[in-house]
């Protein structure tokens, strides 16, 4: 991670006293060693609240495409009498940023098809990647829970030092970077032409005093270039709350880090023992690396007993294609992000609907996530389901 240590120490004196108050685990933690990893790590239940109240995230990619590969080594001249070498370049450049520009509006794309470069919109010279997205809470929500999540490709046109898949820096809406280092067990693996990383960390009391608006994380340990594999990585910040007016809900969040291909197609998350309504009614939010846009065969399925499970979809999500490189959410009112593309090429941050309700089974409620042909990598599950009054 480029940020020198004068940077850090300027960083820590501007509101001293109040990141004491905030921050000191974080603080305490920074000299800590790079966290423990595992090749992969089971999903496991990292919060749950039965409480009148929902969840909410916040996410954005950190690298996105720059250009083909044609961009950056031009076919040579032809023959013709007046062909100028230069035109064949600047025709090719053009040609690369105009599929760019179209994968970063929404269309069919994948990263392997495109040389990727870090997104960077603070304008701070200290950091080489950093994106924001926007924290949208009910007025008079209290937070009861938040973690961050960020992970990335190590490797791609370079290779990335795994030591630093532990850090990155966080920002508050108007504030100003902090150090956040993994609190737990880093989830990296190389595996189907990747080296692969999930971190995360409980930033519940800095959120809980900060409130909504725009958040940025940068220098999420992120490879540039182009390979076959291709280079993604991106963060979510997930949220729950508790507000007596809304609906008693159960709000849980799993995490874990599994790859999912054609060799082990599925992930089984199951929530547990729940009081459930007859018609079961609630949100779902899936976080996953390396989705292709188009590549189909992958879902995301809900069941509540020991009947047939229900496969999820939306507009944003279809039914056979749910890791598709978004970041969605339902309802008219989007989440802000800077940048807001379309196609992430590379990274899923998806809140689905369980659309007009789902018959009860029973008590159980589980997940499974599958991928029949995307080599990809799934981080984090978390839904708010109304529960039995």
């Amino acid at each position: 991670m480029r940020i020198s240590p004068g940077l850090l120490l300027r960083r820590a004196m501007v509101g001293c006293s109040a990141l004491a108050t905030l921050w000191a685990p974080a603080a305490a933690a920074t000299a800590a060693g790079p966290a423990a990893e595992a090749e992969s790590l089971a999903f496991t239940q990292r919060y749950h609240a039965l409480q009148h109240g929902g969840i909410v995230r916040a996410a954005n990619s950190s690298i996105s495409c720059r250009g083909s590969a044609r961009a950056q080594h031009p076919a040579a001249p032809a023959k013709a009498a007046g062909h100028r070498r230069g035109a064949t370049a600047s025709g090719a450049t053009r040609s690369a940023a105009n599929a760019c520009s179209t994968a970063r509006a929404g269309g069919r794309a994948a990263n392997g098809d495109f040389d990727m470069f870090y997104i960077d919109v603070d304008k701070d010279p200290n950091t080489y990647n950093s994106s924001r997205s926007e924290v949208r809470l009910p007025k008079g929500a209290h937070v009861t829970y938040a973690r961050l999540y960020w992970g990335g490709n190590l490797r791609v046109g370079e290779q990335k030092p795994p030591k630093d898949n532990g850090r990155v820096l966080i920002a508050e809406p108007g504030g100003q970077y902090k150090e956040l280092l993994a609190d737990n067990v880093v989830g990296h693996r190389v595996a189907q032409g990747a080296d692969a990383f999930q971190a995360s960390a409980d930033v519940t009391r800095l959120v809980r005093a900060s409130g909504a608006g725009l958040w940025t994380v940068a220098q999420v340990n992120v490879a540039k270039g182009r390979t076959a594999a291709g280079a993604w990585g991106g963060w979510t910040l997930v949220v729950a709350y508790e507000k007596k007016a809304e609906p008693l809900r159960h709000l849980s969040v799993w995490d874990g880090f599994g790859t999912l291909g054609p060799d082990d197609a599925e992930r089984s998350v199951p929530l547990g023992p729940m009081s459930l309504p007859g018609t079961v009614r609630g949100r779902v939010g899936l976080v996953a690396y390396n989705g292709d846009r188009g590549s189909t065969g992958d879902s995301l399925a809900l069941s509540t007993g020991p009947g047939a499970p229900t496969v999820l979809s939306d507009a944003a999500n279809p039914r056979d294609d749910v890791l598709n490189s978004t970041i969605s959410e339902p309802g008219p009112a989007t989440t802000r992000r800077v940048p807001a593309y379309s196609n992430t090429l590379g990274y899923d941050s998806d809140v689905l609907e369980f659309g007009k309700g789902i018959r009860s089974g029973g008590d159980q409620l589980a997940f499974r996530i599958v991928s029949h042909r995307d080599a990809a990598w799934v981080g984090a599950l978390f839904a708010a389901v109304d529960a039995k009054q």
